[in-house]
């Protein structure tokens, strides 16, 4: 079942089973702001299970250019297509948010991103990553860091 995100009014929907549910659903509402307003995308995400394709593009991204296995469960996804970027987020139950940018353009730019709800711990699998704060209304502190892809996928 489709969830269209509010940045209003902002609900743990979906997202209750994470202990820090609040805090990941600020940063689910602050990603939703941020597509509305730099693109009027209307930000939508589904539950993991509902999009198995989502989740694992975005894991073998991962695991194929940095070994990475995300060890936290996926609770939502969403894939979409705006301003020449393919993007797809996968928030999981840590608080944790991977999105992975691709753009459409044959060289365009490709990456990685991860988002930190606030009050969790970086986890074991991102511990070589720096991450850089910075503080939103809806969120708290968001800790965010990135990679660049450097595969085809």
């Amino acid at each position: 079942m489709s969830h269209p995100v509010d940045f209003v009014h902002v609900s743990t929907e979906g997202l209750e089973s994470s202990p820090v549910a609040e805090a990941l659903a600020g940063l689910r509402a602050d990603e939703a702001r941020y597509w509305k307003n730099k693109y009027e995308h209307e930000f939508v995400t589904e539950p993991a299970g509902t999009v198995p394709d989502v989740v694992d593009r975005v894991a073998r991204i991962l695991r194929e250019e940095r070994g990475i296995v995300i060890a936290s469960r996926p609770l939502e996804a969403t894939r979409f297509e705006v301003g020449g970027l393919d993007m797809a987020h996968v928030l999981h139950e840590s608080g944790l948010v991977v999105n992975v940018m691709w753009a459409v353009e044959e060289s365009g730019k490709r990456a990685v991103g991860f988002k930190l709800s606030d009050g969790m711990e970086v986890p074991d699998e991102l511990s070589s990553f720096k991450f850089a704060r910075q503080r939103s209304k809806l969120a708290g502190t968001i800790r965010g860091s990135y990679f660049v892809i450097k595969g085809e996928y």
